[in-house]
């Protein structure tokens, strides 16, 4: 059976399709995550990642040394959260997820960057930061909700917008707030 689509269906589509296209801008922009995981105690921890070209293997991923401690808390609680924060125009995103992880060599090769090296160091034999390297783990994060800020005017009229809110007491208008659930990434996963 062939289900057709209404017209407000794919009109829909071609919005969210926008807002998720909007989302993965935003995050290429900025290029570096706040992600936060919980400790075994309960409490909230957050560290810089470096976010990764885009892949079908997960709505968000990241390489870590399977050291880290990160690995650990992800055993523990595999929710987490990814917030992004662009300064030079306030946007940002919050992202809210499932995180798996993944030692998978072949598609560790497939996705292994040569700036991976740094973040790993060589500390001789097979821990050389090689794409060989067993140390390499990888952070597959499948979203659950986001929220996130997007401008939608040019600077000058930011600054203006502000300036009238300062004058007037009245909210600037200078972006929206957009949200998207995991469903949303269901056509794209």
């Amino acid at each position: 059976m062939t289900l057709h689509r209404t017209d407000e269906q794919v009109g829909l589509s071609k919005a969210t399709e926008k807002k998720i296209d909007e989302l993965y801008s935003l995050i290429d922009g900025v290029g570096v995550a706040m992600m936060t995981t919980r400790r075994r105690d309960g409490r909230l921890v957050s560290r810089a990642m470096a976010s990764q070209e885009r892949q079908s293997i997960a709505d968000l991923w990241y390489m870590a040394s399977l050291d880290s401690h990160k690995f650990d808390e992800l055993r523990n609680d595999p929710n987490i959260n990814l917030s992004f924060y662009r300064d030079g125009t306030r946007e940002w995103v919050s992202v809210s997820g499932t995180a798996r992880v993944s030692r998978d060599r072949s598609l560790i090769h497939r996705l292994y960057r040569k700036d991976w090296k740094a973040w790993l160091g060589d500390e001789g034999g097979a821990e050389d930061g090689s794409p060989d390297d067993p140390r390499i783990g990888l952070i597959l994060v499948d979203v659950d909700a986001v929220t996130f800020f997007k401008l939608d005017k040019p600077r000058p009229l930011v600054l203006f917008e502000v300036v009238k809110g300062i004058i007037t007491g009245q909210k600037p208008d200078i972006g929206d707030v957009r949200q998207l659930t995991g469903s949303d990434f269901d056509d794209v996963r």
